[in-house]
């Protein structure tokens, strides 16, 4: 405690400082400066502004009570809590348009807010190389609070995209090991078919043939079938609607649009040989209607709605799936979805999946000079995801939780003032997503295991349905087939001007042969027109890129180890 207690005095004399200094360097006196800011007992006095960036997702945008993008319950909180406001400058809609909203900022045509989430990897590169945004190693030393250290420790691979030259301009949005796929089977079509969930691609293949053809809806009509998922942009979405479970059992880890670290060295898992033998088996059952017959057209939220509507039997994707597919059980007499699983590979290993450790990186600008401010609001952010402070329960009590009758609730519906959903209030801050310590699921393992529902996480965790527990439970349990990205950086200048056209040629060939418009062979040649086409110099240059992120320890420079 005292060491803490010294950090912030340390803290206030420092920003005293700055402020100070900045007065007189316009030859000011500093007498007749604002007052400077100074932190006293955890808060700032008076309050100053931080700006920020936001691009603002959906779920972000909705506000109750009147409240606004820069005047809601959190950012109030803020100013009277820690005597910090948050105001955002540089707002962005969907992806493009913040990322070009960021690049006009870049180029000064207005100025760069202190915070920049940002999610594009090119972009990163391009902030960096521009010199308008701040190195923060000895900040992530200094001012990182212990609790936070920890959860960095865990992902030191998730700053290789912001180190240059042993200096890091960055850091990761809440990094943290999120979960994986599982499989949605309409359980009441196993029960009349008598068959049990399938475990390796053989049952697999038997039970989307049944649901195919012996009428497990029982309606008398062929207008059912097995398997549904997107081929539209790519065979491995890593989140919902993907095949790569089928892939995987074929080429173990070398999964599709993913690198992967074999030996030392990064491939490229598209390329890998098992791929063929995959899209024969996709091949064989397109051609006998145990798939999406719409599949090279249909988006990952398109390709459930299938599911949703009676016609397939089996979706992979996140546990938080079930919530979106579910109406089946309302619309269908009977429906009932079960999660289990994903398959076992040929040789009787597992399957693998794509993981994602954060969702972008956080810059600053480089006249920024409050970290440790931002690290105190950062922090307090994390209460939720810890059960801790003010944010114990949720981030506002009628917004994302309520007490009701002396019992917490996280059912909007139950609310003293009921809503239709739960505000994400932690989205009212500087992340897209609110803050999470739990990985793949490890509240609702604990839950599944008998602990008590005695904190926020563990309560809310509760408060799902038994599905969503099921799905979170065996994404805890099969946490090891989660396989990052290896290759986090910018695209390399090769990739820059040959990976549109080498991706677009994958998508084209696999959708082809699985379609039966090109023979299995066309994969062979699919394979060695990547490479001759600037694949092998792609190969080249990510290993370049991976070995340089690897020659510094900046996680010793920043403290993290």
């Amino acid at each position: 405690m005292k060491k803490r207690t010294d950090l912030w005095k340390m803290v206030s004399m420092v920003m005293l400082s700055a402020i100070l200094v900045a007065g007189c360097s316009k030859g000011e006196p500093a007498s007749e400066t604002a007052p400077a800011s100074v932190l006293k007992d955890g808060k700032y006095d008076p309050p100053f502004t931080i700006t920020i960036a936001k691009q603002q997702d959906e779920n972000a945008g909705k506000y109750i009570n009147g409240e606004t993008l820069n005047d809601n319950v959190l950012t109030r909180w803020g100013e009277q809590n820690l005597g910090i406001k948050i105001q955002t400058t540089l707002l962005g809609g969907d992806a493009s348009q913040y990322n070009t909203k960021l690049r006009l900022a870049l180029t000064g045509s207005e100025k760069l807010p202190d915070v920049l989430p940002v999610y594009d990897t090119m972009l990163v590169n391009d902030l960096i190389e521009s010199g308008q945004v701040k190195e923060i190693t000895e900040d992530i030393s200094t001012y990182m609070p212990d609790r936070i250290k920890e959860i960095y420790k865990q992902y030191p691979t998730t700053f290789n995209p912001v180190v240059r030259e042993g200096k890091v301009y960055g850091m990761a949005i809440a990094p943290n090991l999120t979960e994986g796929e599982v499989m949605l089977i309409r359980q009441d079509w196993l029960d009349r078919l008598n068959l049990e969930a399938p475990t390796t691609i053989d049952e697999f293949e038997q039970v989307i043939a049944a649901f195919t053809n012996e009428d497990p809806d029982g309606n008398g009509k062929k207008d059912t079938y097995g398997f549904t998922f997107s081929g539209k942009d790519s065979y491995n979405t890593g989140w919902v609607s993907d095949p790569v479970m089928i892939f995987s059992a074929y080429t173990g880890k070398h999964l599709p649009r993913q690198w992967h670290n074999d030996n030392g060295k990064l491939t490229y898992g598209s390329v890998a040989a098992g791929n063929k033998e995959a899209l024969a088996k996709l091949r064989d059952w397109y051609a006998k209607g145990y798939l999406n017959k719409e599949l090279a057209t249909q988006g990952a939220w398109d390709a459930l709605s299938d599911f949703t509507e009676g016609k397939a039997g089996i979706i992979i994707g996140r546990p938080w799936l079930y919530d979106s597919v579910k109406d089946v059980e309302k619309n269908v007499n009977g429906a009932k979805i079960s999660a289990y699983p994903t398959i076992q590979g040929v040789n009787g290993d597992k399957t693998y999946q794509s993981a994602q450790l954060n969702d972008g990186v956080f810059m600053f600008n480089k006249d920024f000079q409050n970290m440790e401010a931002f690290f105190l609001y950062y922090d307090k952010m994390y209460d939720a995801a810890f059960s801790t402070g003010d944010f114990k329960y949720g981030y506002a009590q009628g917004y994302d939780y309520d007490i009701v009758n002396d019992e917490v609730t996280f059912d909007p519906t139950k609310f003293n003032k009921p809503l239709e959903a739960v505000q994400g209030v932690g989205k009212m801050a500087f992340t897209k997503n609110t803050p999470s310590v739990d990985g793949p699921g490890q509240s609702y393992y604990d839950l599944a295991n008998g602990v008590k529902a005695d904190t926020g996480v563990l309560i809310q965790s509760a408060s799902k349905d038994q599905t969503t527990q099921d799905g979170y439970r065996i994404s805890y349990e099969n946490r090891d087939v989660l396989l990052p990205n290896e290759f986090n950086g910018p695209p390399t200048p090769t990739m820059q001007n040959v990976w549109e056209q080498l991706t677009t040629m994958e998508q084209e060939t696999f959708t082809k042969i699985i379609y039966g418009n090109e023979p299995l062979e066309a994969f062979d040649t699919f394979v060695k027109q990547w490479h001759e086409k600037g694949g092998d110099t792609v190969i080249e240059e990510v290993n370049e890129w991976y070995n340089q992120a690897s020659e510094t320890d900046v996680m010793t420079l920043m403290n993290l180890k």
